[in-house]
């Protein structure tokens, strides 16, 4: 337990996804951030194997974002998107249309991965109407998916527990998820096994009716629910059912844009292009919230009529474009492109799977996933206490001074795009010494 020196008092703020009052008797704080590191109360250097929750893929601390911002707010702090504008955002979008793949060039902005997933949705919808395709209203998600916390993302979602309080959409269905330890465990690259398993989405078309479903919704690689990998070739299985169909596709790349891959995102990475991107995280470095929607020009371009004068897409928000976060995100892609960071990660992808394959013998580990630079290791879990395992050598980690993200008894390790290799080891090391501690 970290030794608070002038802290605050602890009860106001009920905290996200937290056990709050287990965290509360013993609260982790961090005080500052610098490149790789985060500094705790106490003053201890946390190396970030995280890159904070998925999103601080340059690092801690740029002072080029901070210096951006900080003009901006004394510039223009604030305009609003509704029937006006101004230049950043216009410039952001065009800078984002650039890098997008292939035909994903109009950007709507949001503020976050939670309301990129709920435009996207309404997009599809809006599309499929303005098209002559009113009855498609349904979607469909997959099982042990993640698309944030609204209500269109819990009902597309598979992850239970953010489901089971809470009323869902009607009509949203599931594909059935990819995850296969007895075939695929330990894979050195992509699953062998399971491409077969987009085709659920052709049984879905025969129980609902092609005219009924708008959108499919997946992550390329699913982040939260524990860096799970796609089988090969499934991706492209789905691409070509969805089209067949009249379905867009809509890719959540929350996670995964912005060359967590090692490829600007993963619609580049796997060669899959799909009708709707969700982004968010890495988008500003995390540093200013903001989200943005890339959407194929056919989609757009189908609202584009009737009257001039009338609004095409009822839907935005307050802070859609913020000045501010368009500045930390133009800021970034600067970032980027100067130091290669969109594609660093495929130059270390090999060093990073050897690395991290080194926890295969460590205890309790019975899968190792890893992808650009992203891994999973799953462990077994411990008879009645699911998490218990992982949330031990989360703690440990903390103590010992790495930050790393644990999801039920998987283990993922996201570091920022310029970890260096001596980082990757320390990882490694202090995650097997973690390891070696749990019982």
């Amino acid at each position: 337990m970290s030794m608070i020196r002038n802290s605050p008092k602890l009860d106001s703020y009920w905290m996200p996804f937290t056990a709050n009052r287990q965290f509360k008797k013993a609260p982790r704080l961090l005080a500052s951030a610098s490149g790789m590191y985060y500094k705790s109360d106490d003053g201890r250097d946390i190396l970030d194997g995280t890159a904070g929750l998925w999103c601080v893929n340059a690092g801690h601390g740029r002072r080029e974002i901070a210096d951006a911002v900080s003009e901006q707010l004394r510039t223009l702090d604030y305009a609003s998107s509704f029937q006006m504008g101004h230049e950043h955002a216009f410039r952001f979008a065009e800078r984002l249309a650039a890098i997008a793949p292939r035909g994903l060039d109009r950007i709507f902005f949001t503020n976050s991965g939670s309301e990129s997933a709920d435009t996207a949705l309404k997009i599809a919808i809006a599309y499929q109407r303005a098209i002559g395709q009113g009855t498609r209203t349904r979607f469909i998600g997959r099982e042990r998916g993640y698309h944030g916390v609204g209500f269109g993302g819990i009902s597309v979602g598979g992850i239970v527990s953010n489901r089971r309080v809470f009323p869902l959409l009607n009509g949203a269905d599931h594909l059935r998820h990819t995850h296969d330890l007895a075939k695929n465990g330990f894979s050195p690259g992509l699953p062998e096994h399971g491409a077969e398993l987009a085709d659920d989405l052709e049984r879905l078309v025969q129980l609902h009716g092609a005219e009924t479903i708008a959108a499919v919704i997946v992550e390329p690689v699913a982040g939260s629910t524990g860096v799970l990998l796609p089988p090969k070739g499934y991706l492209e299985r789905l691409r070509d059912i969805a089209t067949r169909h009249g379905i867009l596709l809509i890719f959540d790349e929350v996670i995964t844009g912005f060359g967590r891959l090692g490829a600007p995102f993963a619609a580049d990475y796997f060669g899959v292009v799909p009708d709707i991107m969700t982004t968010a995280k890495g988008l500003t470095n995390g540093a200013i919230p903001m989200g943005a929607v890339f959407v194929k020009r056919e989609v757009h371009d189908a609202l584009m009529t009737g009257p001039e004068t009338g609004i095409e897409l009822f839907h935005g928000y307050t802070y859609s474009g913020h000045p501010a976060a368009c500045a930390a995100g133009q800021a970034t892609l600067d970032i980027y492109e100067r130091e290669g960071l969109l594609t660093r990660g495929a130059t270390l992808a090999d060093r990073w799977r050897d690395a991290v394959n080194q926890l295969r013998a460590a205890p309790h580990v019975i899968d190792i996933r890893t992808i650009g630079l992203v891994a999973g290791i799953e462990l077994e879990s411990r008879a009645g206490a699911i998490g218990a395992r992982a949330h031990e050598a989360f703690a440990d980690c903390y103590e010992q001074g790495l930050l790393i993200r644990v999801t039920g008894d998987i283990i993922a390790l996201s570091p920022p795009l310029i970890v260096e290799e001596g980082q990757i080891d320390q990882m490694v090391s202090t995650l097997g010494k973690a390891l070696a501690g749990v019982k």
